[in-house]
């Protein structure tokens, strides 16, 4: 016997009265490039930690009026004095079937929730590629999608401003 869920009270819907949905379609890597110019001289132990950039982007492409491709980009570079010591780049991708959700919530979903989705799987990504390669495995820490995508419409904002002026 098939049952039909309710929403919970106060659930946002859409125009049509359907609760919006978010589902992944597929997952994959697009690009995944491990460099360790120095090795195996930089394999060796040191007293100091290496500094460590880690630099994230997100970018989303329509596929069609429902599916979108949206790209996690990560790029974590180690170095220690003037020597790189690893640099790993990671191109990781979802293609995300989103429906229901009104006009103005579709770039926070796009570019706070899909990441979201997508950066546990892209973090092992990195922390294998890093530990294969004769490092500790790199964990990186949580990022905060949100506070990422305030921070861009605030530049792209301020940008505008600058232009009109």
């Amino acid at each position: 016997m098939a049952t039909k869920e309710s929403a919970p009270a106060g659930a946002a819907k859409s125009g049509n009265g359907a609760q919006p949905t978010l589902n992944v379609l597929a997952q994959y890597v697009k690009d995944l490039s491990f460099e360790s110019p120095g090795a195996p001289n930089s394999l060796r132990g040191r007293e100091q930690a290496p500094a460590i950039s880690i630099n994230v982007n997100v970018n989303a492409n329509p596929l069609s009026d429902k599916e979108f491709d949206v790209n996690l980009t990560l790029n974590a570079k180690a170095a220690f004095d003037k020597d790189v010591l690893f640099n790993v780049e990671l191109v990781y991708g979802g293609v995300f079937r989103i429906e229901g959700f009104p006009q103005e919530h579709m770039l926070p979903v796009l570019f706070i929730e899909c990441p979201r989705l997508l950066f546990p799987f892209a973090r092992q990504i990195i922390a294998d590629a890093t530990r294969n390669g004769g490092f500790p495995p790199l964990m990186l820490d949580p990022i905060d999608f949100a506070q990422m995508f305030q921070q861009k419409i605030a530049e792209d904002q301020a940008k505008s401003k600058v232009q009109v002026s």
